[in-house]
């Protein structure tokens, strides 16, 4: 495999890459706070739907982008409303959003578009398009860093950019803030929270809340910069891929970032089937280069990566005592 060819594979793990990104950081934030959110893949899709139908109806990206995040908050305030307020069962409240997103967002589609589903291709104004990085066009012609600078990190719509820097925002908002000591403290003991005079449901809600917006802007992402539109079922288990990276890298920010970009490499690498025939030195079934996501995700879920242990009060409905 030539440098050329190495580096097209990178930026297409930072591609593939960003939404899973985001879902797992939002995924990080309720899930520290004590509430399982299997409806990430619902939320993602549903903005997807939203901003690739707001940005085909106005021509204006930014009002697509605020259509997905609104989206997605209303299927976290539903699950917050569910699990928090009525102290339902968790899972069954995601595993519902999330059938609720798979048909709504076609029936909306099409009975505004008329193309099964579908909306239409956006263009222009209408899709986030790659930036250009200072410089980058100066230093191309450096050996080895300049094509890197250059290929994998300019070149990408500012979404991916939001979607790295949330990163060190996340682990320094929960390791270096009293906001990150009590949500990390909510999802691990929340009697002794509540003992110490802090709203357990405020917390919770607000965690909920910041699932909610990344949720809506990988949504956004993948409808108005990776594709061009919102298509049936696009997000295409990518929400329950968040969750497995989030159990690969033990609710850690950093780990998160690490996860993710690994298995954006498996969905990059399963595109260049010729890239694995060159380095194994045999064909293989496309089929099963599409599957190696999912077969991370099973493996990630069934613990062979390592015991990975969640916050001790996760899932389980808080009831104040009296």
């Amino acid at each position: 495999m030539d440098y050329a060819t190495l580096l097209q594979i990178l930026d297409s793990t930072i591609r593939l890459g960003t939404p899973l990104l985001l879902a797992c950081l939002a995924g990080l934030y309720s899930e520290r706070s004590g509430i399982f959110d299997i409806g990430l893949e619902g939320k993602m899709l549903a903005a997807a739907m939203a901003s690739g139908a707001v940005a085909a109806l106005t021509g204006n990206v930014w009002l697509g982008l605020l259509a997905g995040i609104a989206a997605s908050m209303i299927f976290a305030l539903i699950h917050g409303l569910a699990s928090i307020t009525f102290r339902g069962n968790q899972l069954i409240s995601g595993v519902a959003l999330n059938f609720v997103a798979s048909g709504i967002t076609v029936l909306i589609a099409q009975s505004l578009f008329g193309q099964g589903g579908r909306t239409p291709p956006l263009e222009g104004a209408a899709r986030f398009n790659p930036i250009t990085l200072p410089f980058a066009e100066q230093v191309q012609g450096v050996p080895v860093i300049g094509p890197l600078y250059y290929e994998v990190i300019s070149g990408h719509p500012i979404l991916a950019y939001i979607a790295f820097l949330a990163v060190p925002v996340t682990w320094w908002l929960l390791y270096r803030t009293r906001f990150g000591l009590r949500l990390r403290a909510v999802g691990e003991n929340p009697a002794a929270v509540d003992t110490a005079g802090i709203s357990v449901t405020g917390l919770r809600y607000a965690a909920v809340a910041i699932t909610g917006l990344l949720c809506g802007i990988a949504g956004a992402y993948m409808a108005t910069a990776l594709q061009a539109g919102f298509g049936r079922e696009m997000t295409a288990g990518r929400g329950y891929i968040a969750l497995a990276a989030l159990i690969f890298a033990k609710w850690r920010p950093w780990q998160a970032l690490m996860a993710t970009m690994l298995f954006g490499l498996f969905q990059a690498l399963a595109l260049r089937p010729d890239v694995i025939e060159g380095i194994a030195g045999i064909k293989i079934p496309s089929a099963a280069l599409d599957a190696l996501p999912y077969v991370l995700t099973v493996l990630a879920l069934a613990g062979f990566v390592g015991k990975a242990t969640p916050p001790r009060a996760g899932g389980e409905p808080y009831v104040k005592e009296r």
